[in-house]
């Protein structure tokens, strides 16, 4: 269902659900005393009425909307968050009210509520008296932000049920939902898409003018915003796809998608400890047979079928957990993988699969390196950038091109990053079209918006410890009275530390959305937000993120079931006790750690590939032991994209790294994308030298500043600019003149004009 993995207190926190543990009496009173205010029919149960009197029934709720006194705008709007998550005093189960709330958030929106709560949204957000008093405020709690999380909550309920597409939809909700992806794409606000509103209010809550925001539910909403507008990754996928059939480029060699769903996780590195046993249990089998080796191997719960992917390694001792972890969850694009096959009987082999689980690419760029070290060796002389030119050279080596060019991969940022080195040769000859249908504000988006979400994500991180000049991003989850028994302290410890996962889960799927998409839009938009986030200091937060134990992190359970929406709601509230509470739910994970890890190890990977000096900040900053205790995570996707980043580094760390990690190598090379003639292996790469790294980061500064300065600089520079011959059009052009010309215009005349002799005969011998 659209809201399964929503759960109440995502929206309201903890604190806020004890107006929903009062009696279902207390409930109903809310809305049956609103129906009297509005003049509605106070006997009747809202599923009773019938569609038409529901549309009064909302009309008058916008109508109450727009009255002046503050606390009855707050009634209505609780009212209406009350409709939108599904009037579950009427329900009985929790499908139902889930259908409920699907039906009467369609209904909000034909209504018009969305555009009414984003006025009182932007009213609240430029209450300056609200924003002046929370800064005085020596301690901020939830009764600062009361309106704000109110609607702020609605507006999340409505985007994300209008955003997933079901099977059982109408078609006036179809309609519905292609009309409201094209409104919050447009400019609502101020000439502003809705996305940008939210920045602002990102931007003024870091600048420590609006600390009483509340940024989890800010942050929430604009992810869902971003997900709805530009689209998820399969989404980006068939964008992709399209991308390439219009410039013509082959279709791709695969599904990433399906082929990252397909594959298993590996075995966790093995500790010190783990190795000293190991052999001391081969001591103690000496001569027992290889077969009863594999099945002694077999019976280990922390291995999986390949024992190949185990890493020895002894300088890296991790008292972490090591139990095994299934995605089962589907709040990514993967899917869960199939259960672990019994125990073999101990005749029978291990089967690995055939083949390699990616196409191997090449770059152009490779194969004219290839053929250039060629010619140098048989020839003696290069041809440039001629890859077709084979005169000369051995047979082996024709066959070695051959190969080179079958797996030829052209992407689309090297077919822009071509036509933009056109354009600055060419600028009069070739048509430069505006490309940036999310990059257009990106001038202040990507400066001060990025910094902000990076300081956000500090705040939130396990590792990162409170200062007093920090940023508070717990204003919307801390009460006004502070607990006072250990049950009440044990509550909020669990929210406060669920609130700061939920941010982090939202940050780091909002950047890894918006770096996709700016580089299938234009290579040069992504390397601006890159350079931006670099520049940040994105990637050292990331390993600082990393560098705790990622298993107990990943393993944590802050969250209470029973609170969970729709359940807290429907069902009767049992009580809470500490050991309760201290035992959690019974996942074996916390799928919204392991989706944040992800994301945040995609991201790190975006900024440093290719990028030779962002790679060596990863070997400077010491990230291989810490990206190595990631791999004890035994989820395929994330041990993937970790292994991507030792490899792109093992170049760097020299000889006797690479021989003391065999395995982990063993592990790249089976499951990370080969790319022919790459050395990562053994250390030979040429384009590997440290006196290129500062040029390096210059001149793709300087490609994204004339990038930047074609396509969104309104001050164009004159030099291009066609010259106007023509006589009346020049003396009916319009001068800026200073305020002060006309006291002095006589006296400008006189000088300028009349007392300067003009000798006309000179003047026409000249032309």
């Amino acid at each position: 269902m659209y809201v399964t993995h929503i759960t109440y207190y995502c929206l309201c926190g903890h604190n806020d659900a004890k107006q929903y543990e009062r009696s279902k009496r207390e409930r109903e009173g809310l809305l049956l005393q609103l129906k009297v205010m509005t003049h509605a029919v106070p006997l009747q149960r809202w599923r009773e009425l019938g569609v038409e009197e529901q549309r009064a029934y909302i009309m008058r709720l916008l109508d109450a909307l727009e009255v002046t006194d503050r606390d009855k705008r707050l009634k209505v709007a609780r009212a209406i968050l009350y409709l939108a998550q599904g009037v579950f005093d009427e329900c009985d189960t929790e499908m139902d009210t889930l259908h409920c709330s699907r039906h009467n958030i369609f209904l909000l929106y034909e209504m018009g509520v969305f555009t009414a709560l984003l006025e009182l949204l932007s009213m609240e957000i430029e209450n300056n008296q609200a924003c002046s008093s929370a800064v005085r405020k020596p301690a901020i709690s939830l009764a600062d932000s009361t309106e704000l999380r109110v609607l702020l909550s609605i507006m999340y309920l409505m985007v994300e049920a209008i955003r997933v597409e079901m099977e059982d939809d109408k078609p006036e909700w179809k309609s519905s939902r292609e009309t409201f992806k094209t409104e919050l794409a447009s400019p609502l606000c101020n000439g502003e898409p809705f996305a940008l509103l939210l920045f602002t209010m990102v931007t003024k809550f870091c600048s420590m003018n609006a600390p009483h925001f509340p940024m989890k539910k800010v942050l929430l909403l604009l992810w869902k915003t971003v997900l709805f507008t530009l689209g998820g990754f399969e989404e980006l996928q068939q964008m992709k796809v399209a991308a390439r059939e219009r410039i013509s480029l082959p279709p791709l060699p695969e599904d990433s998608i399906k082929v990252v769903r397909s594959m298993r996780a590996a075995s966790p590195p093995a500790s010190a400890m783990e190795l000293i046993e190991q052999q001391q249990q081969k001591a103690k089998l000496p001569l027992v047979k290889q077969d009863s080796l594999d099945t002694y191997n077999e019976r280990d719960p922390f291995k999986n079928d390949d024992s190949r992917d185990e890493e020895e390694d002894a300088d890296d001792a991790d008292n972490g957990l090591e139990g095994e972890v299934d995605p089962l969850d589907r709040d990514v694009i993967i899917q869960p993988p199939p259960p672990p096959a019994p125990l073999r009987p101990p005749t029978e082999r291990v089967c690995f699969p055939k083949g390699l689980p990616w196409a191997p690419k090449v770059r152009e760029k490779d194969i004219e390196h290839f053929l250039e070290t060629s010619r140098n060796k048989f020839i003696g002389f290069t041809l440039g950038n001629d890859i077709e030119t084979l005169v000369g050279l051995p047979r082996p080596i024709h066959e070695s091109v051959k190969t080179l060019k079958q797996h030829k991969y052209v992407s689309i940022a090297e077919v822009q990053i071509k036509k933009e080195e056109e354009l600055q040769q060419c600028p009069l000859t070739l048509v430069c079209h505006t490309t940036g249908r999310c990059f257009g504000h990106s001038g202040s988006l990507c400066s001060s918006d990025s910094i902000a979400l990076l300081k956000l994500l500090l705040a939130a991180a396990p590792t990162s410890k409170a200062k007093t000049d920090s940023i508070n991003i717990l204003a919307d989850v801390l009460p006004e009275e502070m607990p006072v028994t250990v049950l009440q302290s044990m509550k909020l410890g669990i929210d406060v530390n669920r609130h700061k996962e939920i941010i982090v889960k939202a940050i780091s799927a909002l950047l890894l959305l918006l770096l996709k998409h700016f580089k299938l839009n234009h290579i040069y938009q992504f390397e601006y937000v890159s350079q931006h986030l670099v520049f940040a200091n994105c990637i050292p937060l990331i390993l600082k993120f990393f560098n705790q134990n990622i298993m107990s992190y990943i393993s944590s359970k802050n969250s209470i079931c029973v609170l969970d929406f729709p359940h807290c709601v429907v069902h009767e509230m049992p009580e809470l006790t500490a050991e309760s509470l201290e035992a959690g739910d019974s996942n074996q994970f916390c799928w919204r750690n392991l989706f944040s890890c992800i994301n945040l190890l995609r991201i790190l990977n975006k900024l440093t590939k290719w990028k030779h000096s962002r790679t060596m900040m990863l070997v400077v900053f010491k990230s291989a032991p810490i990206l190595k205790r990631a791999l004890k995570v035994k989820q395929a996707m994330m041990q993937l994209y970790v292994l991507k980043l030792l490899k792109i580094q093992t170049k760097y760390l020299g000889r006797q790294w690479r021989k003391s990690n065999m395995k982990t190598m063993s592990a790249i090379y089976q499951k990370v994308r080969h790319r022919l003639n790459d050395d990562w292996a053994y250390g030979n790469d040429i384009d590997a030298r440290p006196w290129d790294f500062q040029a390096e980061e210059c001149a793709l500064r300087e490609s994204i500043e004339k990038f930047n300065a074609r396509r969104y600089d309104k001050n164009q520079n004159s030099e291009f600019v066609p010259v106007d011959n023509c006589l009346q059009s020049v003396l009916g052009q319009r001068v800026d003149l200073p305020e002060d010309f006309h006291y002095s215009y006589e006296m400008w005349l006189e000088r300028e004009v009349f007392s300067q002799p003009i000798q006309w005969e000179g003047l026409l011998q000249a032309q």
